[in-house]
């Protein structure tokens, strides 16, 4: 059966941003929501600040997310799907600035074509980052280069297929000797999970719930 995405539009998505506003923005979220033991391994203090990208892409049929996969020769993370973004380095201006120019380096997506809307709250990660989601509505027209150093390629994820409660999973794994619980959000041939799936419902529980 094919789903009607045609209501999930940009548009539609702006005006969920503006009418949240900035309400719960210092709420901290991450993997020890669903894994309670882990708030203990987060290091706060020391946490190195990063952002990524959150892209609505502007499609007539229906607004989209653009992700990417890393490509396998990373040390970190390698094959995993994400959003662009990194480090925020000391040059960037604020978290915005550090998304554009990650979202350039990795795949080119010209800042001219992105226009930031918001945030989600900061998400915490046991690895020592504390990223911050920038959301953006992204203009079509653009043409990709993937960096193959990073990422191995880019595509896009109807954004009602992900805001479909319906296709979040709850799943688990044993990891160093315990039960670690994290969302997958398996779409096609890929598996969306860890820190992005859980960016993504973050802004399903933001947003669309």
């Amino acid at each position: 059966m094919t789903l009607d995405l045609s209501g999930f539009t940009a548009a539609d998505f702006r005006r969920r941003v503006a009418l949240r506003g900035a309400t719960d923005l210092e709420v901290e979220i991450g993997d020890h929501l669903l894994n309670p033991d882990m708030d203990a391994l987060i290091d706060r203090a020391g946490a190195r600040e990063a952002a990524v990208l959150v892209p609505i892409v502007d499609r007539p049929e229906g607004a989209s997310v653009l992700l990417t996969t890393r490509t396998a020769t990373l040390r970190k993370h390698s094959g995993q799907i994400a959003f662009p973004g990194g480090s925020i380095d000391p040059d960037d201006v604020s978290p915005e600035a550090a998304a554009l120019r990650e979202s350039f380096e990795e795949i080119a997506l010209p800042a001219e074509h992105v226009e930031t809307v918001g945030r989600l709250p900061r998400y915490l990660t046991t690895t020592g980052f504390r990223i911050t989601p920038i959301l953006a509505v992204v203009t079509p027209g653009f043409t990709l280069t993937p960096n193959p150093d990073e990422v191995a390629d880019s595509f896009e994820v109807p954004l009602g297929f992900l805001m479909n409660p319906a296709n979040h999973r709850c799943e688990s794994r044993i990891f160093k000797g315990r039960e670690r619980f994290f969302y997958t959000m398996p779409y096609e041939t890929r598996m969306i999970w860890g820190i992005t799936a859980g960016i993504i419902r973050t802004l399903y529980e933001r947003l669309y719930r």
